[in-house]
């Protein structure tokens, strides 16, 4: 997930976007406790996308009150 992509799209995008990484990382850790997790690199490529999308709806933000 590139950040120029994401600092295209609108506040609600994102938003949804947060929503369904946030859904799969519960399904991934869900995954992890019951012992199927195959590929343990997701977890951190979520984490990352989860914070990329979260900076960039911060950074809207800011720039709506100024």
């Amino acid at each position: 997930m590139k950040t120029a992509e994401l600092r295209s799209k609108s506040v609600e995008e994102l938003n949804t976007q947060l929503q369904e990484l946030l859904q799969e990382q519960f399904n991934l850790r869900m995954q992890k406790g019951l012992g199927d997790a195959t590929k343990t690199s997701n977890f951190r490529i979520n984490r990352r996308n989860v914070a990329r999308i979260k900076t960039i709806l911060k950074e809207k933000m800011r720039e709506s009150h100024e």
